[in-house]
């Protein structure tokens, strides 16, 4: 940072302060008289301005930063704006839902509603509701809020002028797609034709094993019935638990649940 010089003329007064700024990112310095009344001190320090500002910038970053009340479309009384439609070229494209473009389907664009979303579609005109299925993104116009399928226009009087007053509202949002369950492990020690072979096996692993259990199974229309120990978390219990069975002298498979034997 470049040194800056200043020179103050008159007497200083004991206490007094005096603060020469260069510039918003330069020193400024403070001149205090001594004691005696004489020569003054020079004492620098950085800016506190810039500082001020960061914490200005962090205080309007935060205001911004508040959630806004819901959406028109979020309510009961819909999102009002205007309509239009499209068909060719974009028949056959790609939507930004990833499915294909078909005009002759009950769909529409809007530029926030969740893909996959159901909305009603009120000409405002002419009275015609429709519910139609979100799956791509616009108009890109100022003042229109959705863009319908051709199919969706031609019910909703809306192909001939092209554009039409019309109220959005949310009557189903996309469906919530469900986590998958977590893959469970389990050690198959025999399977067999016969049930009670099964179940003998079975009461005979009680006696070393906890969690030991049969399951029944048809394949290719034959019946087995399979005796199985343990639910485990990770392969590595599982391994265990093999492992221990191995040492009986038994003959053991490992199996995810996503396994089909």
């Amino acid at each position: 940072m470049k040194s800056l010089t200043y020179r103050i003329s008159g007497e200083i007064p004991y206490g007094a302060v005096r603060r020469c700024t260069a510039s918003w990112h330069h020193l400024s310095t403070i001149y205090l008289c001594d004691r005696s009344g004489g020569e003054s001190v020079r004492k620098s320090y950085r800016s506190a301005i810039p500082a001020l500002s960061l914490l200005l910038l962090l205080f309007l970053t935060s205001c911004a930063s508040i959630s806004q009340g819901p959406r028109a479309w979020e309510d009961p009384s819909g999102e009002q704006g205007l309509a239009s439609w499209y068909g060719h070229p974009y028949h056959g494209r790609r939507t930004s839902s990833g499915e294909v473009y078909d005009m002759y389907q009950l769909t529409a664009a809007h530029r926030e509603i969740p893909l996959g979303s159901w909305v009603e579609v009120v000409n405002l005109g002419n009275g015609r509701s429709l519910t139609v299925r979100i799956n791509d993104r616009g108009p890109f116009i100022d003042g229109r809020i959705i863009d319908l399928s051709y199919a969706s226009a031609q019910l909703l009087g809306v192909v001939g002028p092209g554009t039409a007053p019309v109220r959005v509202r949310l009557t189903q949002a996309p469906p919530q797609r469900q986590a998958p369950e977590p893959t469970r492990y389990s050690v198959q020690v025999a399977s067999f034709v016969s049930e009670s072979n099964a179940r003998t096996l079975k009461a005979e692993l009680e006696q070393k094993m906890t969690g030991v259990y049969l399951v029944k199974a048809q394949v290719n229309g034959d019946v087995y019935f399979r005796v199985r120990v343990g639910r485990f978390a990770s392969h590595a219990e599982a391994r265990t638990a093999a492992e221990r069975l191995a040492s009986f002298g038994y003959r053991v498979l490992i199996l995810g649940s996503d396994d089909r034997f």
